[in-house]
Parts: structure tokens; sequence; C-alpha cells
């Protein structure tokens, strides 16, 4: 349990990869945090954490709002402590479709949640981080920034991708002594309600072959579960490497 005694925040923690990653950092002994809009899905999160013998608090927000980091950050320390791990797990994969025609606004707000709310966080967090002299930042990312055509319309979604995992590295850099690390996670085609939003909703939005593969990979099994995704990058965790990209399928 090489958390214990520590607090960790995980933003998307209601469902998938998020509540699987919530879950593995308390079976590691750390007190969690549980961030997403649905007080419901964090409550069914929250018992979980507790049945396995764990701390868990529901912070209930709409990471969209500029003003939600700050706010997020301070009710995290008020509930459990001062912030020591920062899972930036929270993610919008809308706007689907061509970029012709492209709704701006949607844009705006799948930059703010993918991009700037991780940001913020990290900014809210990072002074007491610094000042303990260790934290763990970890920016959940996709494997689409490598492979950018891989997913023919879902541009919004690989822009905000690959500037996240941009920040992810200039900011290890502005950190590098410090003893706090920040590096990105590509979690691997996991079984989530995102993919399940792509089958259901990509017809017509996303490119032919693009919707096929969706399709494909969930009729042929061939998806990961979100706990082996999760256990994958929590196990990182404990490593002082920093500015680093890791992947689901890199060796342990």
């Amino acid at each position: 349990m090489f958390l214990n005694n520590k607090v960790a925040l995980v933003t998307g923690a209601g469902r998938g990869i998020g509540r699987a990653i919530a879950l593995a950092l308390a079976d590691e002994g750390a007190r969690v945090a549980l961030v997403a809009r649905s007080g419901d899905a964090l409550a069914e999160t929250a018992a979980l954490v507790q049945q396995r013998g764990g701390t868990a608090l529901a912070v209930p927000a709409d990471l969209t709002d500029p003003a939600a980091a700050a706010d997020v950050a301070e009710r995290a320390a008020a509930g459990l402590g001062p912030v020591d791990v920062l899972i930036n797990n929270a993610a919008t994969v809308e706007p689907l479709g061509p970029v012709t025609g492209m709704d701006a606004d949607a844009w705006t707000t799948a930059f703010r949640l993918n991009v700037i709310t991780p940001a913020a966080l990290a900014g809210a967090l990072l002074p007491r981080m610094t000042k303990a002299g260790w934290g763990r930042i970890v920016n959940v990312s996709s494997s689409i920034v490598a492979r950018p055509t891989i997913m023919i319309g879902v541009n919004a979604y690989a822009a905000t991708k690959a500037a996240l995992e941009i920040h992810t590295v200039n900011l290890a850099a502005e950190l590098d002594g410090t003893g706090v690390t920040v590096n990105v996670y590509r979690p691997g085609s996991v079984d989530t309600a995102m993919q399940a939003l792509i089958r259901r909703e990509g017809v017509g939005r996303l490119d032919e072959a693009t919707h096929r593969r969706f399709l494909r990979n969930y009729e042929e099994g061939t998806l990961i579960t979100p706990e082996h995704s999760a256990r994958s990058l929590v196990h990182r965790l404990a490593g002082d490497a920093s500015g680093q990209i890791w992947d689901v399928s890199d060796p342990d």
C-alpha cells in the first residue's frame, strides 16, 4: 500500500476508467476524492471504495465551469486533507463530426473540460505538492495523439488530447527537481460509456471505416476492462519518472 496516508483526487470518477482508478488507488491505501457531475454515480463509487475498506469523498462538480477547479481542490482538501495525487481523467469526445460546419461553442467546451480544467486543477494543487516535496499528476490521454488519422470525425477530441500531452510534458520540465512528477497515460481501447456513445452516435458523424472499427472492436471482444487499464496506471505512480507518455501496452 504505497499510497498509505496519501490523498488522491480523481476526475470522471463516477464510472468507467475513473471509477476503476479510484478503486485501485484506494487499494493502495489512498483516501480518494471523487469528482464528476453525477452525485448518484459518485455515491456508487464511494460505496465501492468503502466496501473495500477505503475512504472516499464525493465531490460533485461541473468541470466545464471555469470556477470549478479551485472549488474542487478546496472541498477535497477540507474533507480529506491536502491532495497528493491528481488524476485528470474526465473528458468529452464531443463534438463528433466533420470540421466543416463545426460548432465553435462545442469545441470551446471540449477544450475547457479536456485541457483547461486539468491545467487549472494542477495549478490549484501544486503549491502544496511542491512545498511537501512530493506529488503525482497524471493526465489521461488517448492513443489518437500518436495516430491522429485512426479516428476520422473526432477532430476536437484529437486536438484536445494533443494539447493536453504537450501541456503535461512542459509542466513536467517546469517542475523538475521539485519531487512532483507529471505524466501522460494512454489507457488503450477500454470498454466504457464513451466507447458505447461512439458506437451509438457515430453513424453519419464519423467516417464509415472509423465507425465500423468501433463496432468490430466491441463485437470481437478486443476492448480491455477499466480495471485492467487502471491497474497499469496506478502501479506506475510509485516511481519517480516524469514527463513520460505511458501507454497501457508498455511493459511494466
